[in-house]
């Protein structure tokens, strides 16, 4: 058999969950993956036979997207010759994890497909929403990536068609212990935007993942790390709580190790927003702006005892299984 696996690089979900299912797939047969997008930092240990610059997220400076930026790196003639230049017909299976040009391409030659991926999941009316819903948000869910055939992942199963989180082997296997630091991954924020707020809690230790920083090193309570998966997944596995953005990936595997989760979602990123109201309602604390007191916001997080939901990690040779026995039969 002969997979097609498009990846969405608009971040480092995306790819890690794909580093992650690469073996498994392999089990089914041959498989390519298509790049597309050029804003994930994560090195990308895979057979990339395809790539295409497609549309990345761009963001402001203190946790928020640059729609300009996002803009005047769209141009919808190269999308449309990437998308004619896929070969898709060779493939028995293509599968896509939210990429708008695999999923044109799909359009353009009549090949069938599967979305497959946490934005799948959003397809369902029944997966959590923000109190103030946006069109444009339901819109991109709807009509960025169409596919005829869903698969999601999130936190808990919302529907039939949504599964568990896909959690790293290495956290999977992990024995988690608490030495006391707080890690950071907030990619939307720079470090002139939290660096002050971290200083003011002396006696707090921080590891900071920065897309930016280039070696490990120590500034007072803060170690700063570049963005690697090694460091990061040994990070989070002993730590006491981890401040993170409003994504999918990083906070599922933190829940799963019962860990503290302060969750920043990105400012006017409605996937986001929609991942911050399902983390609500699992009862993890959400914070929508950083103020000039944030260090205050932080100690109180870390000084207030709240249960930890109990997260359940993918059956991934289960869930494969059932993606391409509904696929061929579709």
């Amino acid at each position: 058999m002969k997979i097609f696996y498009a990846i969405q690089a608009t971040g480092n979900g995306h790819i890690s969950r794909a580093i992650q299912l690469y073996p498994y797939l392999q089990k089914f047969g041959t498989v390519d993956f298509f790049l597309s997008g050029n804003y994930a930092s994560l090195d990308i240990n895979l057979p990339i036979t395809y790539t295409s610059k497609g549309c990345s997220l761009h963001y402001s400076k203190c946790g928020g997207l640059d729609y300009w930026g996002i803009a005047k790196n769209v141009q919808p003639m190269r999308m449309f010759k990437d998308a004619n230049a896929l070969p898709l017909k060779k493939y028995d299976v293509v599968i896509n994890d939210f990429d708008s040009i695999t999923s044109l391409a799909c359009k353009l030659q009549k090949v069938h497909s599967v979305q497959f991926g946490h934005q799948a999941s959003f397809i369902s009316k029944l997966t959590p929403r923000p109190d103030k819903k946006s069109i444009l948000g339901e819109t991109i869910f709807k009509h960025y990536a169409p596919s005829p055939q869903h698969i999601g992942l999130h936190f808990e199963s919302y529907d039939s068609f949504i599964h568990p989180p896909i959690i790293k082997d290495e956290i999977l296997q992990a024995t988690p212990k608490d030495l006391n630091h707080i890690t950071v991954y907030l990619p939307s924020f720079d470090k002139e935007c939290l660096e002050k707020a971290f200083h003011k809690l002396p006696q707090q230790e921080f590891h900071w993942f920065l897309g930016d920083v280039k070696f490990k090193h120590k500034i007072g309570n803060i170690t700063y790390y570049p963005v690697n998966q090694k460091d990061f997944n040994e990070s989070l596995i002993h730590c006491h709580g981890i401040i993170t953005g409003g994504g999918f990936e990083t906070p599922a595997e933190a829940l799963y190790l019962k860990k503290k989760v302060l969750s920043i979602p990105i400012l006017n990123h409605y996937e986001q927003e929609c991942n911050a109201a399902a983390l609500k309602k699992l009862g993890v604390p959400v914070l929508y702006e950083v103020g000039k007191e944030f260090e205050l916001i932080i100690e109180n997080w870390l000084n207030t005892t709240t249960s930890i939901p109990t997260i359940k990690a993918n059956n991934v040779p289960e869930t494969l299984q059932f993606l391409f026995d509904t696929y061929s039969s579709s």
